[in-house]
């Protein structure tokens, strides 16, 4: 299978921005272990303007500027960690930043779609967020759900799962309604389905469940099934690969 993996900043990071090391490692454990298996993963990774915050010792940034300056020392962070951890099992990985530009013109599309192919094909490890440094307001992605299906689409993946602070969709937030059920299986996405999405995610990340539906329909539009679970556990991916029922899964549509 080829799986694109989306990692939240609240997977990866302690409430105070600082890297979650434990957590981190158990995740690169398994995701080497996928890919020994045969499988092709790409990670598309959240969290860097939160450890880049960490370092600095700042407070989460409201202003662009500081935000962009955060996220240059976080993503340095973020890819040595990733370099080190995947490199304990021979793993290679590669970084690549984009932003809504590549996706929006078919000649930066087209290198974007065969640098990708060409590193899957090394067997190296794509390791994906967005270009927050320069990105502007006009050309930002703004959450990494979106990335995480448009990089799905442009290379054909089988699977999109997305690893939260959340086990799925429910019928009712959660958090608020004690009795809501987690819905295993999303054929369409209606405005029905839609409406159950809302709200921000944590205070260190940016996207919601309504950014995650609005990925899932940008996905399964294109034929990709996604999975919204809970990246608490790292082992969870093994039961996904395996045709698990796990979290939510959004089908794709079939030609």
């Amino acid at each position: 299978m080829r799986i694109v993996v989306k990692v939240g900043t609240s997977t990866l990071a302690h409430p105070g921005g600082l890297l979650n090391i434990r957590h981190t490692e158990d995740l690169v454990k398994v995701w080497s272990d996928i890919q020994n298996a045969g499988h092709q993963l790409i990670v598309v990774s959240s969290a860097a303007t939160g450890l880049g915050a960490g370092k600095l010792q700042i407070e989460k940034p409201s202003d662009l500027v500081t935000k962009q300056a955060a996220a240059a020392v976080g993503q340095c962070e973020l890819m040595y960690t990733y370099d080190r951890l995947f490199g304990q099992y021979n793993h290679t990985v590669a970084q690549m930043l984009l932003t809504w530009e590549d996706f929006d013109h078919e000649n930066r599309l087209h290198n974007l779609q065969n640098t990708l192919e060409r590193l899957l094909q090394l067997h190296a490890i794509p390791i994906i967020n967005e270009n927050d440094p320069v990105a502007c307001e006009e050309y930002s992605l703004g959450d990494n759900d979106t990335l995480a299906a448009l990089v799905a689409k442009c290379i054909h993946a089988d699977l999109v799962v997305l690893m939260s602070d959340i086990d799925g969709l429910y019928t009712a937030d959660p958090h608020t309604h004690p009795d809501a059920k987690l819905i295993p299986v999303v054929e369409e996405i209606t405005p029905e389905i839609e409406l159950l999405a809302g709200g921000a995610g944590s205070a260190l990340g940016t996207g919601g469940m309504l950014t995650k539906v609005t990925a899932a329909k940008r996905a399964t539009e294109a034929g990709v099934d996604m999975i919204i679970t809970n990246g608490a556990h790292a082992e969870v991916l093994y039961d996904i690969v395996e045709g698990k029922p796990v979290g939510t899964r959004f089908v794709g549509r079939k030609a």
